[in-house]
């Protein structure tokens, strides 16, 4: 019996244009130069005890001649994002049901304490779990185990959405049914398929 839902958070809940896209055509920078830097800062502001993110930027912003001050980095980067409401609602409707909703994201303090500025996730997720605060960053299995462990759940009892393979195969190997996000329509008929399948 399906007692949870997990989903990864940017993506699914959170949409946005490549950051990178966006730096190639505000600030200039090829795509080919930037992912790298992005990639190599990702893999340390996502661990615990990082530091502050903005740290790990200012010197290739610099190297740039890209002129923000943090807060207008912060603003520029996830003031592009928007919230799917359709996914909102849905997970709603889900809680509503008694099904829990978690959140599973590999992400930063900085990034995460904007997001908790959403009511809806205080309102419609039971946890957020943050790759910066647990120490296990997707792909490590850890990362479902620690879910399901706190929540009193086996892995059977969870379905898990993602928008990299990579993330939906570690899923599957702790034992949940797990699903790559290719549409707001597609998931609730996913998910209301596998609910109706107990």
């Amino acid at each position: 019996m399906i007692k949870a839902v997990i989903f990864d958070l940017n993506g699914i809940f959170i949409q946005s244009p490549k950051l990178s896209d966006r730096f190639e055509s505000d600030f200039h920078i090829p795509t080919t130069e930037f992912i790298p830097k992005l990639s190599e800062i990702m893999d340390n502001v996502r661990q615990p005890n990082a530091g502050a993110a903005f740290q790990y930027w200012k010197p290739a912003l610099e190297e740039w001649n890209v002129h923000l001050t943090e807060q207008e980095f912060w603003d520029y980067w996830f003031g592009a994002e928007t919230v799917s409401e359709q996914i909102v609602n849905f997970a709603r409707e889900l809680k509503n049901k008694g099904i829990r909703i978690f959140v599973l994201s590999n992400n930063f303090k900085e990034r995460a304490d904007y997001y908790g500025h959403y009511p809806w996730m205080h309102e419609v997720v039971d946890k957020a779990y943050f790759s910066w605060q647990t120490g296990f960053v997707k792909p490590d299995e850890r990362a479902w185990i620690l879910v399901c462990s706190e929540n009193n759940l086996t892995p059977e009892e969870c379905l898990y959405f993602d928008d990299q393979v990579k993330n939906t195969n570690a899923a599957e190997h702790v034992g949940m049914k797990a699903f790559m996000f290719t549409g707001e329509n597609e998931l609730r008929k996913t998910v209301n398929e596998c609910l109706n399948e107990h």
